[in-house]
């Protein structure tokens, strides 16, 4: 049976309230590609220091899946260390040759738009795996796990081997699998960036506006038909955990406001098999 039948995807980001408030854009982005026999989807987090990290976390997102989707479809071992120094290899070739043509200080230009961390899903026909190049988090089923901070939250970016004279050595970041399964056990997957954590600390609280309605735990958003069927439903839940709310207190002249939950952009892309329908 084709993948396309097998799995459900969904994905959405919103900017964090911390970036909202200084007028930065959202600097996450999210790429997928579903085909008959691989699936392949992954969430980047463009550096927050970087003035348009956003670029490289768009641009790299869509050259993970491309590379990694053409070795599954080449039929190399998901697993092997080999396929994943080859998709780091040629994605950073790729930027290499973009930076290049850009023109400009290259370190500058590095800096600035191409260093971003990656959560991702690589799906073969017999093998499954988790991999990641910096901090951010994922579940398989409702096992969480968390990926990093870092120290001095420097995550190790992939881009970093763009200012490596020797970006083969092993001090350049790598490409990361942290956990393999079967594709058979695959019911559901949730990728999410480093602003994705906050929720796992929110579940019980209210969302803005007063409804009474909590942000409830990270499995809503594989339990959840409405996610699948609403191509912008992830990203809509994530605005209302995320909206400012300014209401006025008539008693006492004056207007309260409500701020939004998620300090950090936050993006997260969910999988699952397609016989889950709540």
């Amino acid at each position: 049976m084709s993948f396309c039948d097998l799995f459900q995807i969904a994905g959405g980001s919103v900017p964090g309230r911390s970036h909202i408030t200084v007028g930065k854009g959202n600097q996450d982005a999210y790429h997928w590609c579903l085909e008959e026999n691989s699936l392949v989807a992954v969430v980047c987090d463009g550096c927050g220091s970087g003035a348009e990290s956003e670029v490289g976390a768009a641009i790299g997102a869509r050259l993970l899946v491309a590379e990694i989707t053409r070795a599954i479809q080449l039929g190399r071992a998901i697993e092997s260390p080999e396929l994943w120094e080859s998709v780091r290899q040629n994605v950073l070739a790729r930027l290499s040759d973009l930076v290049s043509a850009m023109g400009g200080k290259r370190s500058h230009l590095v800096s600035e738009m191409f260093l971003f961390t990656v959560v991702g899903l690589a799906v073969a026909p017999d093998r499954a795996v988790i991999f990641a190049a910096g901090d951010g988090l994922f579940a398989v089923g409702d096992d969480v796990e968390r990926l990093g901070p870092f120290a001095r939250n420097e995550p190790p970016y992939l881009g970093y081997g763009l200012l490596d004279p020797d970006p083969v050595r092993p001090s350049s970041p790598r490409l990361i699998v942290h956990r393999a399964f079967p594709a058979s056990e695959l019911d559901s997957v949730l990728l999410g960036t480093d602003g994705a954590a906050d929720l796992l600390a929110l579940a019980d609280r209210a969302l803005p506006g007063g409804d009474g309605e909590s942000v409830g735990k990270l499995s809503r958003f594989w339990e959840e038909a409405s996610h699948f069927t609403n191509r912008d439903a992830v990203r809509r839940r994530l605005a209302r955990i995320n909206r400012e709310i300014t209401r006025p207190v008539w008693d006492e002249r004056r207007l309260a406001r409500e701020p939004g939950l998620l300090e950090d952009d936050t993006t997260i892309v969910v999988v699952r098999r397609r016989c889950q329908e709540s």
